[in-house]
């Protein structure tokens, strides 16, 4: 089976690498990428998440010479996801997010940060109950960022506005929400109800169970539904210890990555064309969906920022094995072999 090259729409980090470190250097990002490829990733987004302004600025400009200083960076790298500062810091809502660093939604903030970026910020998710939020929805929109939702406790009327501002995506639906919650009124169900969100789901069977998750990709519908892996220095890795923006993480034997002896979630260590197989092994959808769901749903989802930023998703196109597994991948005319 042949198809366009997977695009992930939020990575913190790969193989090792953090992409959340003001140490962030050409080679690391370019072993990060090599890893992506091979699981047929030809294109992403990474991911910064919250953190005060002037570390979050320094983080933007390590990573930003990082990929204009790689070789694989130009091409695979077409801008970046800020997931933060503007999030709910309510406990259970923040994640692993530290809270202390959450601030009201801020335009300047964005402007200050992205000044001086080669590359653009292309999507941005914040908690639209914030005071402020639809006014920097409006704003991000006309600057050509795409807008998420994302670790919010907003109900169905603010779901409605956020939509409406021009909200256009939920990141990582089904996560970031405390237990318990009220069985109909709550975030989750609020957002699946609207039907001018796409949302993204991570598909490794520990953020959301499977059974769930198929619930879930039914209600959303498949052609609004994204596969993302929110992955971090653990994914493509074994079991062990790893960083990610500031803090410890641990890889553990189930699968999970968590802050040592915390139940917290902290990313995952999911690769993307898992997440596709995932998807067709639990009879959720069929491979040329699937596929779609990481390829051409977050492409389209992006496809105007990328117009307005003056950005573009470089050719690609990856071979797909019987057993789903990428054999050939090619990117902007360099061709790979998985080995």
């Amino acid at each position: 089976m042949r198809g366009t090259g997977l695009l992930d729409l939020q990575v913190n980090g790969y193989a090792g690498v953090d992409f959340n470190t003001t140490a962030l250097t050409p080679d690391a990002l370019d072993h990060a990428l090599r890893a992506m490829l091979r699981a047929g990733v030809t294109a992403c987004l990474p991911t910064l998440i919250t953190a005060p302004e002037d570390v979050l600025a320094d983080r933007f400009a390590a990573l930003d010479r990082a990929v204009a200083r790689s070789r694989l960076g130009p091409v695979m790298v077409p801008g970046y996801h800020l997931e933060g500062p503007f999030l709910s810091p309510e406990p259970g809502y923040a994640g692993c997010h530290p809270a202390a660093a959450m601030v009201p939604p801020d335009p300047s903030l964005i402007s200050r940060i992205r000044k001086s970026l080669a590359r653009p910020i292309l999507l941005l998710t914040l908690a639209p109950e914030r005071a402020g939020a639809l006014g920097l929805i409006a704003w991000a929109r006309d600057q050509g960022i795409v807008v998420a939702m994302g670790h919010t406790h907003a109900d169905a009327g603010v779901v409605a506005d956020a939509a409406s501002a021009g909200v256009t995506l939920s990141t990582h639906l089904g996560n970031a929400l405390p237990q318990p919650q009220p069985k109909f009124l709550n975030p989750l169900m609020a957002q699946l109800a609207a039907d001018g969100l796409s949302a993204s789901f991570i598909a490794d069977g520990i953020h959301i169970p499977r059974d769930a998750l198929k619930v879930l990709i039914r209600a959303k519908g498949l052609e609004r539904s994204i596969l993302v892996t929110d992955a971090t220095a653990a994914a493509a890795t074994p079991p062990g210890l790893y960083d990610f923006a500031g803090m410890t993480i641990e890889h553990t034997a189930d699968g999970s990555v968590r802050e040592p002896a915390s139940p917290v979630l902290a990313g995952s260590a999911l690769c993307l064309d898992q997440a596709v197989r995932n998807i067709i092994d639990w009879g959720i959808a069929a491979p040329e969906a699937a596929l779609r769901m990481a390829s051409i749903q977050p492409a389209s989802l992006v496809a105007e920022a990328l117009a307005c930023q003056g950005a573009r998703l470089a050719p690609s196109e990856v071979i797909w094995s019987a057993a789903m597994r990428p054999v050939s991948i090619s990117v902007a005319g360099m061709q790979f072999f998985r080995d």
